[in-house]
């Protein structure tokens, strides 16, 4: 019997695609012992495990409801308490057809680059960026335009040459993504005078702007930004947020606002993929929220998470050698570190040696590049592992010297 020869059967798209590079350190960081800096992880410690069991009462009240098919756009309580509950960020309170629930917010950027993609066209994105978003958008056939961060976010001031040198050479460019706040991995934050600059210039070169903020809500330092949403009458901006990193990854909620007729597009998309999220998720999401837990639990989660910022940056000033050059983050998951003349690809080998995980700084950059540069996640470890894993990555770093 012959072999079957599946690499004929492949899609061209299937053949050319390349595994997420953070799953692919799943099985150094199952290794005893090792403290892992590496998966952008919520601290399990501090799942609200009691009270979103006790949200299942959901079902004894609306079981015929949560255990049947549902609207592909969304559970409608879900999405009243989310329309209502991001007014004030928003600037108002959306419409029940400018936003639809996800299946996790990286089904919402596969949505909405189905809805807007064709194979060969191109997505603005920063550099670095985060991984699961060039994965996504290449799996749809995207090309990338690459534009660098500093501490303010994404440089303006160089899209306009960007576009101009993309238009020239005959490319398609469809959207800008950015994440806007306590971005992953650098987590700098888009500042209010360059989001007033990214919409004019979406606005001149007629693209949309794909606003994505799975950390928006975990500020540390500071006041917030206003969303782009909000500064935004076009209807061109489409905003993006989850449930992900301010409840629990494992829900699989996040949702999507944006132009009704952008939304109708991503809902035809999805009635092709899941025909909906999970309707008991949604149910028990929306119990929760409307229970005031999401209320009660933000503040804690906050400040749970300032504290381990804060364990990290001691650490990093105590132990890392005085040439890397590194921010405290305001928010969010991650410190983002250059350690110069050092490749962390192989240093990553050295701190898998040393017991400890974090991710390459070249995964993160859409058309190379961050080769000296390597993200460390202060979310999952315990305090003490963060201590002694910023410890250990030092030791790596002289390692290489």
């Amino acid at each position: 019997m012959s072999q079957l020869d599946l690499g004929s059967l492949f899609s061209d798209r299937a053949n050319s695609m390349k595994p997420s590079p953070i799953r692919e350190l799943m099985s150094y960081i199952k290794q005893p012992g090792m403290i892992s800096f590496a998966g952008g992880n919520p601290d399990p410690r501090i799942f609200p495990i009691t009270e979103f069991a006790q949200s299942a009462k959901i079902l004894e009240r609306d079981g015929k409801t949560a255990l049947q098919y549902g609207a592909t756009d969304g559970y409608e309580p879900l999405k009243d308490f989310v329309a209502n509950w991001m007014a004030p960020r928003m600037g108002r309170l959306t419409k029940p057809e400018e936003l639809i629930i996800t299946s996790g917010s990286q089904q919402g950027m596969d949505l909405l680059c189905a809805a807007l993609i064709n194979p060969g066209e191109c997505v603005v994105v920063e550099a670095p960026t985060y991984p699961g978003a060039i994965h996504t958008m290449r799996n749809r056939g995207a090309e990338f335009i690459t534009i660098p961060c500093d501490a303010d976010g994404m440089k303006i001031d160089m899209l306009p040459e960007a576009l101009n040198d993309a238009r020239s050479a005959g490319r398609v460019v469809k959207f800008i993504y950015s994440i806007v706040n306590f971005q992953n991995p650098s987590g700098s934050t888009l500042s209010s005078e360059r989001r007033g600059k990214l919409l004019k210039v979406a606005e001149d070169y007629g693209l949309i702007v794909f606003e994505d903020d799975p950390y928006g809500h975990l500020r540390y330092d500071g006041i917030h930004e206003p969303t782009m949403f909000s500064m935004d009458d076009s209807g061109r901006v489409v905003y993006a947020c989850s449930f992900s990193k301010i409840l629990a990854p494992g829900a699989r909620v996040a949702w999507v606002t944006g132009h009704p007729d952008i939304v109708r597009k991503m809902v035809m998309v999805k009635q092709g993929a899941d025909m909906c999220t999970s309707l008991v998720a949604q149910a028990m999401v929306a119990q929760y929220c409307t229970d005031g837990c999401m209320d009660s639990f933000l503040p804690k989660i906050v400040s749970h998470y300032r504290a381990k910022r804060d364990v990290m940056a001691s650490a990093f000033a105590r132990y890392l050698p005085s040439d890397a050059e590194y921010s405290v983050p305001a928010g969010g998951f991650f410190f983002w570190i250059r350690v110069p003349g050092i490749d962390t690809r192989e240093l990553f080998k050295k701190g898998i040696e040393r017991g400890v995980a974090f991710v390459n700084g070249s995964a993160f950059y859409a058309n190379g590049g961050g080769e000296d540069y390597l993200r460390a996640c202060f979310t999952f470890a315990t305090q003490d592992e963060l201590d002694e894993g910023a410890r250990r990555l030092s030791l790596a770093i002289a390692d290489m010297n």
